[in-house]
């Protein structure tokens, strides 16, 4: 069932239940097709956790619970009802086996599937209703929106030691020169706690008012919440005709915002133009078409675009596009599994750069994992959990993590990966700040 309502705003919408658990909203920027569909859900009928030292196939829990492929109306969203989750980057650790540790309290795996759903056509400016309980979700438009109080979210912040960063990249470079890898990707940690009466969806939504990005996301689990305010795709399917097409968005190259449109234009050229990231960008993009090829049928990888250069509030990336059509027999869960973790945020060769990364930082988490969800069609879409925080309550507060980094090659700059990683974090920390 499918049922029309007035525009509302999504963010506004989530905050009336947005602390109870499995709460949760995707949201994205309403810019072009991409941007077009925003979700809110709540109190899904079953749930599936998959702690660290839980020994079933993950995968094909997944795929249980999404169950057998079933139409929807040609009319709808891209998603109308299925399994909505988050993926930690660990949950990688069940293909390659690389021995990773885990980070405390969050599981490798954890979704729910939710039959009922709102979703938000940002190019109509209407809400859909969909599912059984439909006529019971068109109430929730009813409540009255919450927006964050204004002032300081925080009530501290602790930056990372900007010299261990360097140091740790100056040492994959070393590593990259002795033939090790090509590429991995190093991320450093901001720490902090809210401020009393704060809530990590005044994050989210003052996020959505300042930076809004295509594939953000919130989920609140017990004891735990997520923040992302991620501008990438990590994997979408769309069922055809012709069967299942995958596609892939890995970002690849950084430079700030310009303080003025003409320094703005003067750093875009500069991106397009950087041999540097031109070759980090490759790299993930013969990456992921590896992963791809793995379960699509051969001949139909594709490279569409290649070195887009897309603008986002506070910095610049180059973006490429990688499709593929699924072999038959193949599903999203298939393409998932092959692909896990994102290979924009672990490097060339994936499995090695993964021991890399996992000797220089923590473990991760959901911190460059995936929110995802997955249609009881076959459809699929996901971000990669960059620009993320990542929260804990304890004893009454909400402590958080965010974590920001970049892609290291051979001619990279310790000095400058550093600062890159404190241009991606600029609009958490002056979210969190109240800038």
């Amino acid at each position: 069932m499918i049922l029309r309502a007035p525009w509302k705003d999504p963010a506004g919408v989530a905050a009336v239940f947005a602390d109870e658990p499995f709460a949760l909203c995707l949201l994205s920027d309403g810019e072009g097709e991409r941007g077009r569909w925003s979700y809110v859900a709540r109190a899904p009928s079953e749930t599936l956790t998959i702690a660290p030292d839980d020994p079933r196939d993950a995968f094909a829990a997944l795929a249980a619970l999404i169950g057998p492929a079933r139409p929807t109306d040609p009319d709808g969203p891209p998603f109308q009802g299925g399994v909505i989750g988050l993926a930690a980057y660990e949950l990688g650790d069940r293909t390659e086996r690389l021995s990773l540790g885990r980070m405390p309290n969050w599981p490798d795996l954890i979704c729910g599937r939710y039959d009922t759903l709102l979703a938000f056509d940002h190019h109509r400016r209407e809400v859909l209703a969909i599912g059984p309980g439909a006529a019971r979700a068109v109430a929730w438009l009813d409540a009255a929106p919450s927006s964050p109080e204004p002032g300081p979210l925080a009530a501290e912040i602790t930056t990372p030691d900007p010299l261990r960063h360097e140091a740790a990249v100056a040492q994959i470079v070393d590593r990259i020169a002795a033939g090790e890898i090509f590429q991995a990707n190093l991320a450093r940690a901001w720490t902090g706690r809210l401020a009393p009466g704060r809530r990590p969806f005044d994050l989210f939504q003052r996020l959505a008012g300042a930076s809004a990005a295509p594939f953000a996301a919130y989920l609140r689990l017990p004891g735990l919440a997520l923040v992302s305010n991620s501008p990438e795709r990590f994997l979408r399917v769309t069922p055809t005709d012709g069967g299942l097409v995958a596609e892939t968005r890995p970002i690849k190259g950084t430079v700030p915002r310009g303080a003025s449109p003409a320094e703005d234009e003067r750093l875009v050229a500069s991106l397009a133009a950087s041999e540097k990231d031109r070759a980090e960008n490759l790299m993930i993009v013969d990456l992921m078409r590896n992963d791809l090829a793995r379960v699509s049928t051969p001949s139909t990888v594709r490279v569409p675009a290649l070195f887009e250069v897309e603008r986002f509030a506070n910095v610049s990336h180059l973006v490429s596009t990688v499709t593929a059509t699924l072999a038959p027999g193949k599903t999203a869960i298939d393409l998932l599994a092959a692909a896990f973790p994102p290979g924009s945020i672990t490097g060339a060769p994936k499995v090695q750069a993964m021991k890399v990364i996992a000797e220089l930082e923590p473990p991760r988490g959901p911190f460059f994992g995936a929110m995802f969800w997955a249609g009881f069609d076959g459809a699929f879409d996901s971000n990669v959990l960059i620009r993320t925080a990542a929260f804990e309550e304890a004893d009454g507060a909400w402590r958080f993590e965010a974590r920001a980094g970049g892609g290291i090659v051979a001619d990279s700059d310790p000095v400058a990966e550093r600062f890159e990683t404190e241009a991606k974090i600029s609009a958490m920390l002056g979210a969190l700040r109240a800038r």
